[in-house]
């Protein structure tokens, strides 16, 4: 295959790189637009490996075949709660993929010094996204504490790691060979930083950390691309890598964190928040009923929990009920509700909720005190009020959906426990609150059934 007819292939390849990430901008052509990323990245990866000639066709063929079938398999298993975590592992694959390729790059002949530079880039960042990654699957999964974990020195461990990862770098730069010792000094280096960096990081800043794990793995890839002179590479990896660091400053707006705290884990940090006391009253779902039978406007607030309980469809079902019965039902969505960017509207397009009714937090604050009905299911630090009035909490000026302004608030959770963040929620006490304990889908379900009855 010719270098000229190569390049097209590549051009065709971006162009529906491109295309496929406008579409994934709406849920309306999210499917869409994953569908043909997905057929670019089939395109590059054919085409790149048919011309470097790298392996007999048997194994070609057989390693698509693999991937394709580990992918279907995990598409299918994998439940929607763990998606985070999915793609947290996504991630650091992403990574040490391209540490590994930033390797085998150095066995080339007659590299020049810029490709030595994006070698070590390579080597470099992939590392730490896979480490960093895998601390975030390992917190997401809750296989260790999710807490933010600092301790007195680490800013002082941080700027020793960066000293050393630039001095072993500028040593390995001078004199580049594969078995340089600088070279692995750098590769246990960016290992460590990965952890020192997600470390401190816990709760409710983990979307945070989630796209920017992202943005690291595309960065990574187009060092990789340079070092191996793939073109393709290259534009993929710097539209992931773009597309991080935007989703990332969108998620930091949302958390009212800066990104350069971010970008140097200055944020995260455990306080000792004022402690709630009060009495709640619960509910139950016949009460829950007679008073959403009489509201004229409901607004659904998601969270984690709800993708816990798997209740997205009961939500949709009550909310064609409410519908039906005059009321205007809309479905409010928080920037970094759930674990992950996107979660809740990923859930609720699941469940073939109408497009137009997911409002954005900016959006439904200005009119919230006019819901006669905020229904929260499942979600915590992004409701609670102490983010407006506790300067002691952990959250404190993180914007959130002001439900304690609507007319009444159910809340649905299974416990008094706190959220991810570990943070108390004075909306459990409030006098416009109610409490509707247990399992969300059954108790939607039992509204359901209520309604239909």
């Amino acid at each position: 295959m010719s270098l000229e007819i190569i390049n097209l292939w590549y051009v065709v390849s971006a162009a529906l790189f491109i295309f496929g990430l406008k579409q994934l901008g709406s849920p309306a052509t999210a499917v869409k637009g994953n569908k043909i990323s997905s057929l670019a990245m089939l395109i590059a990866v054919v085409v790149t490996l048919f011309n470097k000639n790298i392996l007999p066709w048997e194994w070609i063929i057989g390693a698509i075949l693999v991937g394709s079938l580990v992918g279907a398999i995990t598409a299918q298993k994998v439940e929607m709660t763990s998606m985070p975590e999915m793609v947290a592992l996504f991630n650091g694959s992403g990574g040490i993929a391209s540490l590994m390729v930033g390797w085998a790059a150095l066995y080339n002949v007659g590299n020049t010094t810029f490709t030595d530079i994006t070698i070590l880039l390579s080597i470099l960042i992939g590392g730490m996204t896979f480490s960093g990654s895998i601390l975030a699957w390992g917190k997401l999964s809750e296989v260790i504490n999710s807490a933010a974990v600092v301790f007195g020195a680490q800013r002082f461990v941080n700027a020793l790691i960066l000293v050393a990862i630039v001095v072993c770098s500028v040593m390995f730069c001078l004199e580049p060979a594969v078995d340089s010792p600088y070279l692995y000094a750098v590769i246990a280096l960016a290992l460590i930083f990965g952890v020192m960096a997600v470390l401190p990081i816990g709760g409710a800043d983990m979307p945070v950390v989630i796209s920017l794990l992202n943005s690291y793995s595309g960065l990574a890839a187009c060092a990789a691309g340079f070092a191996i002179n793939n073109n393709i590479l290259i534009v993929a990896g710097s539209m992931v890598g773009a597309a991080g660091i935007i989703l990332t400053n969108i998620m930091c707006k949302a958390m009212n964190r800066s990104l350069g705290h971010v970008l140097f884990s200055g944020f995260g940090a455990v306080k000792e928040a004022t402690k709630v006391e009060g009495e709640v009253k619960p509910i139950n779902s016949e009460d829950a009923f007679l008073i959403l039978e009489a509201a004229q406007s409901v607004t659904f607030v998601p969270g984690y929990g709800m993708a816990v309980a798997q209740a997205q469809h009961v939500v949709r079902e009550l909310g064609e009920l409410l519908e039906k019965n005059g009321a205007e039902v809309t479905y409010a969505i928080h920037p970094v509700a759930g674990r992950m960017p996107g979660h809740m509207n990923v859930l609720l397009a699941e469940a073939n909720v109408p497009y137009d009714q997911l409002v954005e937090m900016d959006d439904i604050n200005p009119r919230i005190d006019k819901v006669d009905v905020a229904v929260v299911i499942g979600a915590n630090d992004v409701v609670n009020p102490a983010a407006r009035n506790d300067e002691n909490s952990p959250i404190y000026g993180m914007p959130i959906i002001n439900v304690d302004y609507a007319q009444t608030v159910f809340v649905l959770k299974r416990s008094m426990a706190s959220g991810f963040s570990g943070v108390d929620n004075p909306l459990f006490f409030g006098d416009n609150t109610r409490m509707l304990f247990g399992d969300a889908k059954q108790s939607i379900a039992a509204v359901v059934a209520e309604f239909k009855t």
